[in-house]
């Protein structure tokens, strides 16, 4: 006869990591809906969204810099960086100073198709957050506040 599993949580919805797993799941379909049209998944919507925050600081954005913006396992996004430069989204070029390092840029068709992304990833986040209503800025706040947190322990 097999031991009784014990949970901590009497039932899933009491668990944060279970809720925030089904929030996700939820609202990564919701966005891949919005994003397939245009030819990326959501890992490289965020990849490129992190080259375009970073390019409006520096001109030498390497692969390193979009890894830690993201929160991003390095290997990770050099495959994702390879896929989206065969897309003709990206350039690399070798960095002016570190030898080692490649600069990351948008072409204008990365241009095109992020600045496209971002208006349809918008729209999906307002109408998939919606039902938080005057409660988003505390939620955003709080989501904020638990990253930066464990950001802290990694």
């Amino acid at each position: 006869m097999s031991k009784k599993i014990e949970f901590h949580f009497k039932k899933p919805e009491d668990s944060p990591g279970y809720l925030l797993g089904q929030l996700t799941m939820l609202w990564q379909r919701r966005l891949k809906r919005v994003l397939d049209p245009l030819d990326l998944t959501h890992t490289q919507f965020a990849l490129l969204c992190a080259l375009a925050w970073l390019s409006g600081e520096s001109s030498t954005v390497t692969q390193i810099d979009i890894a830690n913006q993201s929160n991003a396992d390095r290997m990770m996004v050099s495959k994702v960086l390879r896929t989206l430069e065969d897309k003709k989204f990206i350039t690399r070029h070798g960095h002016p100073t570190d030898t080692r390092a490649k600069t990351i840029r948008l072409t204008a068709t990365g241009e095109t198709i992020l600045q496209k992304a971002i208006i349809s990833v918008e729209t999906a986040d307002l109408e998939f957050f919606v039902g938080l209503g005057a409660n988003l800025k505390t939620f955003n706040s709080n989501v904020a506040n638990l990253i930066e947190q464990n950001n802290k322990e990694m």
